[in-house]
């Protein structure tokens, strides 16, 4: 049977203790190298020592299980070691090897123990992989709160709240302002669809609202919706039939 070289990794002292005692009714599975109190330590502690298992907690001082993760350039397989909400363990039961909810008992660990037993190399090569996804999907989106746009030798940072919409044209995007104005931008639609605030929806293939600075919602032909924003102009932007649903579920209508 393969020994696991494990690093336990959480900031109270009594569950590093109580999951030691337990993994120790499993010597010839878990070789426990060393523990950590915080991500910080976790982190150094992989690089340095490269476990092939660490059992690890999410709510940390200085680093979370997931920003530690997030940092490493050697990933061990991981075992979450925490309380979560029900979609984040979801998750895990599909990217990592398990997760553990605290307090542990030997019996749910021993459903852990059949798992490891049962790796190969090559399960240890996809949940590594997994992982890595899982870890990237967790991570908090980095939202614009302002859009550069070029004006001769100068560039503007155009404020997001203060974008009514934003349209695709054939070669350009433009951002219309509150105030009538309109600025062209480099990024696509795709770009600022991915990167704006969720307050921001599209809802035409070359249209994005943003649902602060919504007016009002009219009724339109086939089950189309008009939007009309608080503009200067007041635009009226008709939602295209694959984009409808995206403005009902936001508004929850």
């Amino acid at each position: 049977m393969h020994q696991f070289k494990t690093i336990i990794i959480d900031d109270e002292p009594l569950a590093r203790n109580r999951l030691k005692r337990l993994l120790a009714s499993f010597p010839n599975l878990f070789l426990i190298e060393a523990e950590a109190a915080n991500g910080e330590e976790g982190l150094q502690l992989i690089e340095e020592l490269q476990p092939n298992l660490i059992f690890l907690d999410i709510e940390m001082p200085l680093l979370n299980g997931f920003e530690m993760l997030s940092k490493l350039s050697y990933i061990p397989l991981v075992v979450f070691t925490t309380a979560f909400d029900q979609y984040a363990i979801k998750a895990f039961e599909e990217n990592s090897i398990d997760y553990l909810l605290k307090p542990i008992e030997l019996e749910r660990l021993e459903r852990t123990v059949a798992k490891l037993q049962k790796f190969t190399p090559q399960t240890v090569h996809n949940n590594t992989s997994s992982l890595t996804a899982l870890i990237e999907r967790l991570q908090p989106k980095k939202e614009l709160k302002s859009i550069p746009v070029k004006i001769g030798d100068k560039i503007l940072l155009i404020k997001t709240t203060d974008i009514s919409h934003i349209e695709a044209g054939d070669k350009y995007v433009s951002l219309k302002t509150l105030k009538g104005d309109a600025y062209l931008t480099d990024y696509t639609l795709a770009v600022l669809e991915n990167k704006l605030p969720d307050n921001f929806t599209r809802i035409h293939r070359s249209c994005i609202i943003n649902t602060e600075n919504l007016k009002e919602i009219r009724k339109g032909f086939n089950g189309s919706l008009f939007a009309i924003m608080n503009d200067l102009e007041g635009s009226k932007i008709t939602t295209s039939r694959s984009y409808t649903d995206n403005l009902k579920r936001f508004l929850e209508i």
